[in-house]
């Protein structure tokens, strides 16, 4: 069985079972660098739109060598776009908004749409444009490398939500939600449509599954009402899935959303999203059994690997212990893949990072 049949098992999208529970992980640039240099695999990197995406959809090369079952890619940086730092470090993206780089992750420390108030603000906004030369030279790329061995997810990650609030700033985008401001549900579906033609091509080129991912959550519940989620949300998003099936049948959507957000599972199997994505550990309503029993019918899981303290900081039994308990509870009868919550960061060795995916395999 290939990895490519393997998660499409997994994704219940075959009959059967895979012979064991397929892997994914990503790679912060510096791990990245490490295992290109110790395996003596060259690494790509495609720069994405929104700077911290680039890891998702980077060092296939390297990562499919390493164990990975899936091969992730998605739109880069024009060729025409040229990022220019300023003495104070910052730069401005592609989306115009003015970045710099934290601890981890990079930030937003100027907002585009900081002063949007109605809908005509939004007109003098200018999203970047789907077609630029290079947009998806990698992406193509990759499908044409590996469509046959592994699947295909494209990212689009940072989709509206998330894009809204990167675009106008999180406090003011949340106020102005509970305001029902004029602007806010056109922001939501201009962000729609500008993924939604990013997704289209991805499907153009050969993708199998279009990974969306916004953030509904916090560490202890939701960020938003489930009602406002309902009304302002829920509707772009069912768009967006139906028209990437009219495009595709057989498209897999999944969906990432950091936090606690059980509450929201139902609403998000309605949307049409197959997939959940990435099951975040240690939050209300996720523990391994309550999303199998509640929610086991309705999507497969990929993700629930705790790479905040667990993979960093936690024993080698324990990772074994938790890496055992979710295969035994979210793989039980198929629809799971195993991988860290999110991007495996530099606070976690080298020789971490292969026991982990050696785990997997031994347990899967």
């Amino acid at each position: 069985m290939n990895s490519r049949e393997r998660v499409l098992r997994a994704f219940k999208r075959m009959d059967g079972l895979p012979d064991r529970i397929p892997v994914q992980f990503d790679l912060c640039r510096s791990l990245a660098d490490h295992f290109g240099k110790m395996l003596n695999i060259p690494v790509h990197y495609t720069e994405n739109l929104y700077e911290d995406v680039t890891y998702r959809i980077s060092a296939n090369e390297l990562r499919v060598a390493m164990g990975s079952d899936v091969v992730i890619t998605g739109a880069s940086v024009s060729d025409n776009y040229r990022i220019q730092k300023e003495a104070d470090g910052t730069w401005l993206n592609e989306y115009g908004m003015r970045m710099r780089q934290g601890d981890i992750y990079v930030e937003v420390v100027d907002y585009p749409l900081a002063l949007a108030e109605t809908k005509s603000d939004l007109k003098n906004y200018r999203f970047p444009d789907p077609d630029a030369p290079g947009r998806f030279r990698d992406a193509e790329n990759l499908v044409n490398t590996y469509k046959n061995d592994y699947l295909i997810i494209g990212d689009i990650e940072v989709t509206i939500f998330s894009l809204a609030h990167q675009l106008v700033g999180m406090e003011k985008l949340l106020v102005d939600m509970m305001m029902e401001t004029e602007y806010v549900v056109p922001l939501f579906e201009a962000c729609a449509d500008f993924q939604t033609k990013i997704g289209l091509k991805l499907i153009e080129k050969g993708v199998d599954a279009l990974w969306f991912g916004d953030d509904f959550g916090t560490q202890v519940s939701l960020l938003l009402p489930p009602e406002t989620f309902r009304e302002q949300l829920k509707p772009v998003y069912k768009k967006m899935v139906d028209q990437f099936k009219a495009a595709k049948p057989d498209i897999i959507p999944i969906l990432h959303c950091d936090g606690a957000v059980a509450d929201l599972l139902d609403d998000i199997r309605d949307i049409g999203f197959e997939v959940f994505n990435p099951v975040q550990p240690g939050v209300p309503g996720h523990l391994p059994h309550d999303m199998k029993t509640n929610f086991g019918e309705k999507f497969a899981f990929w993700g629930a690997i705790d790479q905040q303290d667990l993979l960093p900081n936690g024993t080698d039994d324990q990772l074994e212990q938790d890496i055992t308990e979710k295969i035994s509870i979210l793989g039980k009868g198929g629809g799971y893949m195993i991988a860290p919550a999110h991007i495996i960061q530099n606070d976690v060795t080298p020789e971490r990072v292969l026991f982990f995916i050696d785990l997997c395999k031994k347990h899967g």
